[in-house]
Formats: structure tokens, C-alpha cells, sequence
């Protein structure tokens, strides 16, 4: 087995513009002459690798710790994009997946400079999709996201956001995106990691 971190390291992450920057807070340090070493946390829950619920965009949908975990787990198909994909550019893609496995069209995850316009959005959506990653820190156009969002989070796509793959070759993984359980919260970090069996 082969495993790929596709995480960002959280302090030195990318956050989307406007976006507060992940800060660790020493609480207490050994060189200091106390007991332990403690580590507080602020950030934002779509700091760096993040996965998007439904409730970041609608009032009435799934927060975080409402979604199923297979949603976040499973095989998954990687595939390099570089621009805007286009309605047809998503079909091919779920087509190449269905081709390599069955199971990994469910989850796509996109490597290189991706952009999912709202055609493809669309596509997505209505293959019923339970995942889609990127290696932005934003699944749609970074000048006007929101659009994208509305599509994707309405037939409860999971977005995960803020990825890197560029290691990682084409083809069908074991993918664990799981977010932390965060009750009531629109999005949350992960750990994300792939797994070539």
C-alpha cells in the first residue's frame, strides 16, 4: 500500500482571501519550567484542507457532524485539470472514472489549476456525486464562488477544499477526507489522505 498526505500543514496553510489566518497559542511550555506542553488553537474552519457542508451556504441544510462519514470515505478517481472545466469536461471525467472502477465516480478529486464552472457544477450535481476536491482554496472561480457553491451544496456534494495532489498520479485511491466533529458548525479541517492499494 502506498499512502499520499494531501493535506496542507495548517499554520502555514492557505486561507481564502478575507479569511482569518490559523494562529497556535502556547498555553504552556516545558522550557519555561511547566508541567507540559499545551497548544491552543484559533482558525477558521475553511483554513487550508477543509471540507464544505451544506449549511456554509444554505440555513436549512446539513452542518458538519450531519453528514454521513461515507460521504468523506471511499474510493475516489484523481484526475489532472488545468482551467475551467466545462460541462462536457465533467461528463468525461465521471465517464474515465466509471471506466477505471464503478465505485470511484462518486468521489473526483481534481489535481492542478481546476475551475469548476456552474455547467459543470451542474453535472456533478446531477450524477449525484458525494464528493468533489480541489487543490484551490475555493471549488469554484475565486472572483465569485457562490454560484458553484448553491449547485454543489444543494444535492449535498461534499466539497473538499484547499488539497494537494500534484504528487499523486491518475487513477482510482482510497480516500479519507473525515472532518473533525464540529456540532452546528457550516465546514470543517481535515487530514486528508489517499490510499493506493
Amino acid at each position: 500500500m502506498i499512502f499520499y498526505d494531501i493535506s496542507q500543514e495548517v499554520f502555514t496553510c492557505s486561507v481564502y482571501p478575507g479569511d482569518p489566518a490559523p494562529e497556535r497559542i502556547e498555553l504552556m511550555k516545558t522550557s519555561k519550567g511547566e508541567l507540559v506542553n499545551l497548544t491552543a488553537i484559533h482558525m477558521c474552519a475553511h483554513n487550508g484542507t477543509h471540507v464544505d457542508a451544506p449549511y456554509h451556504f444554505y440555513g436549512d441544510g446539513k452542518t458538519i457532524d450531519q453528514i454521513k462519514l461515507e460521504k468523506f470515505n471511499g474510493l475516489c478517481f484523481v484526475t489532472r485539470f488545468d482551467g475551467t472545466l466545462s460541462g462536457a469536461d465533467a461528463e468525461a471525467i465521471l465517464k474515465k472514472a466509471h471506466e477505471e472502477n464503478p465505485d470511484s465516480e462518486k468521489k473526483i478529486i481534481l489535481k492542478g489549476s481546476a475551475v469548476v464552472s456552474e455547467e459543470a457544477a451542474e453535472v456533478f450535481a446531477s450524477h449525484k456525486i458525494d464528493l468533489i476536491g480541489n487543490e484551490s482554496q475555493t471549488v469554484g472561480p475565486l472572483e465569485g464562488p457562490a454560484k458553484v457553491h448553491y449547485i454543489l451544496l444543494k444535492e449535498e456534494v461534499v466539497l473538499l477544499e484547499g488539497i494537494r495532489v500534484e504528487q499523486v498520479p491518475e487513477g482510482v485511491y482510497f480516500l479519507n477526507s473525515a472532518p473533525l466533529n464540529l456540532g452546528g458548525a457550516d465546514g470543517s479541517p481535515c487530514r486528508a489522505w489517499l490510499m493506493k492499494m
